[in-house]
């Protein structure tokens, strides 16, 4: 009686530690081995910033693929491409979905030399920091954005458009104009 009640309780041990470690596969809290960059290879602003990351020394591998290609589809196929044109976009080797000023946080991160200035960017007044540079890259990006033989969708609303900040007193009165 005793063997079959330790059997038992080993198989619901075994049961809970297997439950335990499918739940620790959660992309928030998987350990990141690898990131893949998905940037701009029409955007001279983009290319730029690929080769100096590739420059740099990597403490986490970097694979940087041009957004919308063949090959971003065919790693990551439920992802919506169209939004990667939109906004900065870094997907972790467990599934994590980095965009915006945390995707640029997340690749300082991997960046041997960069690792303690992302740790300060990732405070919310870093992040703001980080996101004002997105939008002064957006704005430069804008500019000279030029259309590829291969249609590319061009930079829109989000992360890499510039948008200038709506009326202070919110209503619909235009910018600078005085309330009355």
């Amino acid at each position: 009686m005793a063997t079959a009640t330790a059997t038992i309780t080993t198989t619901a041990a075994a049961a809970a530690a297997a439950a335990a470690a499918a739940a620790d596969r959660d992309a928030r809290s998987v350990p990141v081995r690898r990131l893949t960059v998905l940037y701009d290879a029409q955007c001279s602003l983009c290319t730029f910033v690929r080769n100096w990351l590739v420059k740099q020394r990597q403490l986490v591998p970097l694979d940087l693929v041009p957004l919308g290609s063949d090959e971003a589809r065919r790693r990551f196929p439920e992802l919506d491409h169209a939004a990667t044109s939109e906004e900065i976009t870094v997907v972790g080797d467990a599934g994590q979905v980095y965009r915006g000023a945390a995707a640029w946080v997340v690749c300082l991160w991997a960046l041997a030399e960069y690792r303690p200035l992302s740790h300060r960017m990732s405070t919310p007044s870093g992040l703001r920091f980080a996101r004002n540079a997105l939008l002064a890259a957006s704005r430069y990006r804008g500019a000279y954005w030029q259309p590829a033989a291969t249609p590319v969708p061009a930079p829109g609303t989000n992360g890499w458009a510039y948008a200038a900040a709506p009326p202070a007193c919110g209503s619909a009165c235009e910018p600078g104009s005085a309330p009355a």
